[in-house]
């Protein structure tokens, strides 16, 4: 009988790394959702989520997905720490055009994974913005629903290996759901 190879640990902990980086990210949130500003930054950051789906699939290029992710996670601090506009409001607004760019040229209205990423935009953005004018107690609730709701979307993605890049969907599943936990137990 043929003895079966094993993978050295540091081989499986590196196949592992968008795991660990999320687990890494999370930490640094810890203990921070406790105030009503915490729950409405975690509501406006959850409409960058969906919306790096809908641009990947809008420009069909997976491996745009780690850049896209550096790209939106700067320009959202940059936008909060100027405090001149918005990051939701610009969030709102870049979802907005590439849905229009996505209905004008057609690729909405055909089978395609971008119609898919587009209601998950709208389903994830009703949440976050929902959560962002009711009652913080409730918003909570809600923010955290969208969080986990985009973690469960993320493992999707990675099981069929569809949209974005293999090792964003694993970080991202991770963090959102992560993230999730802690809204809830901060309750």
């Amino acid at each position: 009988m043929a003895s079966i190879a094993r993978r050295p640990w540091t081989d499986r902990l590196k196949a592992r790394w968008p795991t660990a980086l999320a687990l890494g990210l999370s930490a640094a949130t810890f203990g921070g959702t406790a105030s009503d500003e915490a729950v409405a930054s975690f509501s406006g950051t959850l409409l960058l989520l969906p919306l790096l789906y809908l641009v990947v699939a809008k420009l069909r290029r997976r491996e745009a997905s780690w850049p896209g992710l550096v790209v939106g996670i700067t320009l959202f601090i940059a936008l909060r720490v100027l405090d001149v506009i918005s990051p939701t409001a610009v969030v709102s607004a870049v979802a907005l055009l590439v849905l229009v760019w996505g209905a004008i040229d057609g690729q909405l209205r055909r089978p395609d994974p971008f119609r898919v990423q587009a209601l998950g935009m709208l389903g994830f953005g009703a949440l976050a913005l929902a959560g962002l004018v009711m009652d913080p107690d409730l918003g909570r609730y809600v923010v955290a629903a969208g969080w986990f709701g985009h973690g469960i979307w993320d493992f999707v993605h990675l099981k069929l290996d569809k949209v974005v890049a293999r090792s964003y969907a694993e970080w991202c599943g991770v963090l959102d759901v992560v993230i999730a936990a802690e809204l809830v137990s901060k309750l």
